[in-house]
């Protein structure tokens, strides 16, 4: 829901210089989108880093600004699916920076950097989700693999994609059509057995008024 009526003129504009810095040029890791009819919504992609079950994944996450923005922090959400011990069913963030820790003065692209940096270093201790967490603790292998799998259902660019290439693979049907071809002359030529069958009698009639 957008908040642009409760935030203060000036807050926008710096929001909205801030954002075209982020396009023109982004943090490592982060894309901003810009979206000019809601500055107090921000969306970015974020890249999964590397040596993590969130590698190769692209992760859609949205900055709330509330009315406080910039003494009170964004509220960060994940809004692709991702298995992680900090980010709720609902995709709700829990990090520190965006909590006790913030300062004004940190800005979006720190908070942006701040979500990345929870997929390089999930925190068991401040959980939104029990599950991941007590495999965080107990079974990292367990977590790794249920947490990838999320990324390669959910975060995957060629998910979308891979299913186009398999439209692609229907012209077989054109080849049934084709096969199928060769049948129309061999249909032409059962009538002509027809009427070859059908002038035998007469070639025998003829023979017998001869001998007669």
């Amino acid at each position: 829901m957008s908040n642009v009526e409760n935030v203060c003129p000036q807050v926008l504009r710096g929001v909205a210089r801030e954002l075209r810095r982020l396009a023109a040029s982004p943090p490592a890791g982060v894309k901003v989108l810009l979206r000019e009819d809601d500055l107090t919504d921000v969306t970015a992609l974020i890249d999964g880093p590397a040596d993590t079950p969130y590698a190769g994944g692209v992760f859609r996450v949205r900055l709330a600004l509330g009315r406080e923005f910039p003494a009170a922090p964004p509220r960060a959400y994940f809004v692709t699916r991702i298995f992680h011990p900090n980010v709720s069913a609902a995709g709700e963030v829990c990090v520190n920076t965006l909590k006790r820790d913030w300062r004004p003065e940190l800005g979006l692209a720190h908070a942006l950097l701040a979500v990345r940096c929870l997929l390089i270093a999930p925190n068991a201790d401040s959980a939104l989700n029990a599950d991941a967490a007590a495999l965080l603790r107990d079974r990292y292998d367990d977590y790794f693999a249920r947490a990838k799998l999320y990324t390669d259902i959910h975060a995957r660019p060629s998910a979308a994609g891979a299913a186009a290439p398999a439209a692609t693979a229907a012209p077989a049907a054109p080849a049934a059509t084709v096969a199928a071809a060769p049948a129309a002359p061999a249909a032409t030529d059962a009538p002509r057995a027809k009427r070859s069958r059908r002038a035998e009698p007469k070639r025998d009639a003829r023979r017998i008024l001869k001998r007669l």
